[in-house]
């Protein structure tokens, strides 16, 4: 199975595969955490929105973090080319093919 992920995803190694695994992990643990102070920096509060527009909301900020946290971290640890790559796939998936180029 593992083999299989590496061979689709063109991964080298079991390290760069570790390496891919703990930059998803800080990726994913920074953005949570930097969402609340982002929603309140653009002056988003829970008490003032329904529960489901506010984290509908949040969401999307998580979401857009993300994808930049993503790219910061994966260069920190001399994985851009990789997450780049991940990156247009999924830019190119909600519609931003003519942004992006090979």
């Amino acid at each position: 199975m593992i083999t299989k992920f590496k061979t689709k995803y063109g991964i080298k190694s079991n390290y760069q595969l570790i390496v891919i695994f703990i930059v998803f992990g800080i990726t994913g643990s920074t953005a949570a955490f930097i969402s609340d102070p982002l929603m309140e920096f653009i002056n988003i509060k829970k008490s003032d929105l329904n529960f489901f527009i506010y984290w509908s909301i949040r969401l999307l900020v998580i979401t857009f973090v993300y994808q930049i946290i993503l790219l910061v971290v994966a260069f920190v640890f001399g994985e851009f080319k990789f997450f780049w790559n991940f990156e247009k796939k999924i830019l190119k998936r909600i519609g931003f093919k003519k942004f992006i180029s090979d």
